[in-house]
């Protein structure tokens, strides 16, 4: 659908509604899809729980590569008294445990990957927020139209009703022409009802997307537009490959998968430990024998230590083992996805189609016979040409006619809307 550009004023109107959506009005301007969409985009508040999970995402990545803690221990040995009494020796030891290199950068890759999916959630969360505020949109917008249809329908079966009373009252029909048409007369008020009740209820939809009080009065744009899909299957195809999020998450799930196999191979590398311990002998004789034949009573320690994986057949064997597996896993759902993906956009497309083509063809050629028919077919029924039940199935068909326009325009429309989420962005951009 075209988006209209917003003024100055309306662009205060739509900021004043994001901080505080209960200040719409039903007097201002009327709102139009995508201005809705907008709003929805910043008051939803499933968009803003995306946001928060991608913001949380992205602060994970600086401690892949933060270096572990130090671990600093004293220890007061061959105390006589109590385990804080006088020591015979005090030790002071500061160890620092190391991956082995490059180990933290894969892991750093894996962080950066993964909020980029979180990322890629966020989009997929507003692409889902706006199709929901385009359907609920849309379908306000054909309530609205149905509405007005069966309206004019009552006045088509009120006037069936006058001129069916002075056909009866000048003894031309019989009267149960004329019970036959107050009985269709009120059908279609009780219709017209169950029609405004839909409306109401998609107010409420609409509302509850853009995070405003249910009962709020919103003004819309209620014009049905019909515009035809100018691109074609390949076309869309070949855009839904390349922007839609699922398909997007996947291949970085894949990669995340594969730097995965790696840190798993990695495990039979060992990881280090380094210390520095420092002594304070408090009892002479138990220190170390100096060069001068005296005691050493303070000395330094270097440690450095790293583990062993003579387990590997039961631990990092069946890491990789594993890690395989699910790099294979990844890619046969990316493959998935992106052949469900390419069957999706065919099927909405064609569907979409078919229903353009539908919507055309009764809004150009079958509506305006109807009418015309049904004018025809009041004259002739004045003038006693044809009976009342022909009477009453040329009216049943103009208004047949109309309710099929809309419900082939709201084929197109959903599909449109499936359309763009199966693809992942708006067809018009």
């Amino acid at each position: 659908m075209p988006a209209m550009k917003i003024g100055a004023a309306m662009t205060l109107a739509l900021v004043i509604a994001v901080f505080d959506p209960s200040t719409l009005r039903a007097a201002d301007a009327p709102l139009t899809v995508s201005q809705l969409v907008e709003i929805a985009i910043e008051a939803n508040p499933q968009v803003k729980s995306a946001r928060y999970r991608w913001d949380a995402a992205a602060h994970s990545i600086k401690q892949t590569v933060a270096p572990n803690d130090p671990v600093f221990t004293y220890t007061n040995s061959d105390s006589v008294k109590s385990p804080v009494g006088r020591a015979a020796l005090r030790e002071f030891n500061v160890s620092e445990s190391f991956q082995f290199p490059g180990k933290a950068l894969h892991q750093r890759d894996q962080a950066v990957r993964s909020a980029e999916i979180a990322h890629l959630m966020l989009v997929a969360t507003i692409r889902d927020v706006r199709a929901a505020t385009e359907t609920a949109y849309f379908q306000l917008v054909l309530d609205s139209a149905l509405a007005a249809v069966n309206d004019e329908n009552l006045r088509n079966l009120d006037t069936v009703v006058r001129v069916a009373e002075t056909a009866y009252s000048g003894s031309k029909v019989a009267q149960t022409d004329v019970i036959s048409s107050e009985f269709d007369l009120a059908a279609a008020r009780q219709l017209q009802r169950q029609y405004e009740t839909a409306v109401a209820n998609d107010q409420t939809t609409l509302n509850l997307l853009l995070n405003r009080p249910v009962g709020s009065p919103l003004s819309v744009d209620r014009t049905l537009k019909i515009e035809a899909l100018n691109l074609s299957l390949d076309v869309l195809t070949d855009r839904a490959y390349a922007i839609r999020q699922e398909i997007l998450e996947a291949a970085l799930a894949e990669r995340n998968m594969n730097t995965a196999l790696f840190l798993a191979k990695m495990e039979y590398l060992p990881d280090f430990t380094v210390a520095v311990q420092y002594d304070d002998y408090a009892v002479p004789s138990f220190a170390p024998s100096s060069a001068g034949g005296g005691f050493q009573t303070r000395d330094w320690v270097g440690i450095v230590g790293f583990n062993m994986p003579i387990f590997f057949w039961l631990k990092q064997n069946e890491d990789v083992a594993r890690a395989k597996a699910n790099l294979q896993a990844a890619r046969s759902d990316l493959a998935l996805i992106r052949i469900q993906t390419a069957a999706a956009v065919a099927t909405i497309f064609r569907t979409a189609q078919f229903a353009y083509e539908s919507t055309i063809l009764y809004r150009d050629s079958l509506i305006p016979l109807a009418q015309q028919n049904f004018r025809v077919a009041l004259t002739a029924y004045q003038s006693g040409k044809i009976d009342f039940v022909t009477l009453s199935l040329v009216l049943q068909r103009e208004y047949a006619a109309r309710v099929s326009y809309l419900q082939a325009a709201n084929q197109f429309l959903a599909g449109q809307v499936s359309l763009e989420q199966a693809i992942g962005a708006p067809l018009h951009q």
